[in-house]
């Protein structure tokens, strides 16, 4: 028995909501972020150190957008001055896998795609 999957239907709300929630994954400060935090804790200025070429806005923007779909929990510590961690939760906690899974994947592969990459300028450039 041949079971075919039916085409997607793109303007379909859960395509639509899917699609969101894959442009969020997918960003480059996201990857970074739930790499580093799957450590445990941190706090904002050690993830902004440790995240080479992230502005403080973007990453107070990354961090607010993960903390609203339920990625990241941030805590404020009540000492002098003030400390704010952020560390996953158990649903970004579920994301570690797939996210370390590709961050593997490039880096196997990053040589393959470099040649690609040259291959291809080198031809566009002829």
């Amino acid at each position: 028995m041949n079971v075919t999957t039916p085409p997607h239907d793109l303007e379909n709300a859960d395509c639509r909501k899917i699609s969101q929630v894959l442009a969020r994954v997918g960003e480059k400060w996201t990857i970074l972020i739930i790499m580093l935090l799957t450590a445990g804790p941190h706090r904002f200025t050690e993830i902004k150190r440790a995240i080479n070429g992230v502005s403080q806005r973007m990453l107070t923007l990354c961090l607010r957008e993960l903390e609203r779909d339920g990625l990241v929990k941030r805590t404020v510590r009540s000492v002098m001055p003030p400390h704010v961690e952020y560390e996953l939760t158990p649903l970004g906690l579920s994301l570690t896998g797939p996210v370390i899974a590709l961050g593997n994947w490039a880096s196997a592969h990053i040589a393959d795609i470099d040649a690609a990459r040259a291959a291809f300028d080198a031809q566009s450039q002829a």
